[in-house]
């Protein structure tokens, strides 16, 4: 496994690698990796001769000072764990080899689907999600790059970005990967207290059953029924819940035949955020 910290002597290192016709993969994280992240670096594997993951916490993509300091870093136990799944390039820069002396975001348009959701709650987040993902995509020049589907709407941000800016690179969604208990995995899970630890199950069973409601309850009955669950719980917050369209993103009340959709929430647990999602079974 071989680790960068320099752009220019990575890009060297890939442009011999593409000489030989090697199939770049590309996994960018923030560290503190888990067996979701884990899991992207063993499906870029199957399909690629080479698979690329960065280690870089994004300043540009946070909205609070606070989240920035307080997220979690374990390089020495994350570099073990690449290494335990055959990872063959990391790359762990620099926020200045990365934005040099300006640590801004660019501003993109990505045809109202950055409004939504974690866009009206995180103002500007996928500026920093986009500008990072793009100077990455620019820097690898992948032939796929994965994304787990937890963050489906920053999946859904990377295809348009990819198709906006005319990144030849194939955007791939992972499925989300999840504690026994259905807990999404999260870097984010490690600061939580043992109290909030056991009641955050509560996040994707509340999914679950609005999945389980969608084709015999009306929309507005399911969104009374997910706040009562979490105004009946001390531990938990709920930011949002939303029952939206699969590609758009946009927020529905009646559901139409042939179209797909998801249900998203975001909870706080004291100072930690928690986002899931979960695809629904449209009988008709």
């Amino acid at each position: 496994m071989q680790i960068f910290e320099k752009k220019n002597a990575l890009i060297n290192c890939l442009s011999i690698l593409k000489q030989k016709n090697k199939q770049i993969g590309f996994v960018p994280t923030m560290g503190a990796l888990h067996n979701g992240h884990l899991s992207l670096v063993e499906e870029s594997n199957k399909n690629n001769d080479i698979s690329v993951v960065t280690i870089f916490v994004n300043p540009t993509q946070f909205n609070k000072e606070e989240d920035l300091k307080k997220y979690p870093k374990t390089l020495e136990n994350d570099l073990k764990l690449l290494k335990s799944v055959q990872c063959d390039i990391v790359f762990i820069p620099t926020v200045e080899e990365i934005y040099s002396t300006k640590v801004v975001s660019k501003t993109y348009s990505f045809d109202g689907i950055e409004h939504q959701m974690e866009g009206r709650f995180r103002d500007g987040h996928f500026d920093g999600v986009a500008t990072i993902v793009q100077a990455f995509l620019e820097i690898v020049k992948p032939n796929r790059a994965y994304f787990g589907e937890k963050d489906y709407q920053q999946l859904q941000v990377v295809k348009k970005l990819a198709e906006k800016e005319n990144l030849s690179v194939k955007v791939i969604g992972c499925p989300i990967f999840r504690e026994n208990d259905g807990l999404a995995m999260s870097s984010r899970n490690t600061r939580l207290s043992e109290n909030q630890r056991n009641a955050s199950p509560l996040i994707y069973q509340t999914l679950k059953n609005a999945s389980n409601l969608i084709n015999t309850t009306k929309i507005a009955n399911i969104y009374a029924f997910v706040k009562d669950e979490f105004d009946n719980n001390e531990l938990l917050e709920l930011e949002y819940f939303t029952i939206a369209e699969q590609e758009s993103l946009q927020e529905v009340s009646t559901l139409q035949i042939g179209k797909k959709y998801r249900a998203f929430i975001a909870v706080n647990a004291g100072n930690v955020r928690l986002i899931d999602n979960i695809f629904l079974p449209i009988n008709k």
